[in-house]
């Protein structure tokens, strides 16, 4: 590339959010730049002359990679839309629940009856398809919910605000 190297062009990428498998194909590269490439995150750093098989496998390697994050951010983003569904209290509810907090202790946290806080509870478990306490607890913790600080009165958790 006469204007940029590649190491330039991935930096480019990542400061734009663009995520794709890269893999270099280099005449001179070094170690250092080759370690360079690898920490930004390249599938593969082949050096010419190489091995067609080394560059197919390479190239597999980085669809497969690059499979596997579409299908986590199509999770995500699943997930981010089922947490839109629900209301305030049911995601107040629902981050003290991954605190680990009680019914009681959520209801005395919020000053709600127990049975109310049961209520919100399994709504959110409802909209979040949640079969168990543990799934939306771990919902909750790929929704960043559970790192949220707790102030001692109310939590507005609203995922990417901590």
């Amino acid at each position: 590339m006469p204007d940029a190297s590649g190491l330039d062009f991935q930096d480019e990428l990542a400061r734009t959010d663009y995520s794709i498998p890269i893999v270099f194909l280099t005449g001179h590269g070094d170690v250092p730049m080759s370690v360079r490439a690898m920490k930004a995150g390249a599938v593969e750093f082949l050096l010419k002359p190489f091995r067609e098989q080394d560059l197919l496998d390479a190239i597999r390697q980085a669809i497969e990679k690059d499979r596997v994050r579409l299908r986590q951010q199509a999770a995500s983003a699943d997930l981010q839309e089922r947490f839109a569904t629900l209301t305030t209290r049911e995601r107040e509810v629902m981050a003290l629940v991954a605190r680990g907090r009680l019914n009681k202790q959520i209801a005395a946290e919020i000053g709600l009856s127990e049975i109310t806080v049961k209520v919100h509870r399994g709504q959110a478990m409802r909209k979040m398809r949640a079969e168990t306490v543990a799934d939306l607890i771990r919902m909750a913790d790929g929704l960043g919910l559970s790192e949220m600080p707790v102030d001692g009165r109310r939590t507005t958790a609203s995922p990417g605000s901590h």
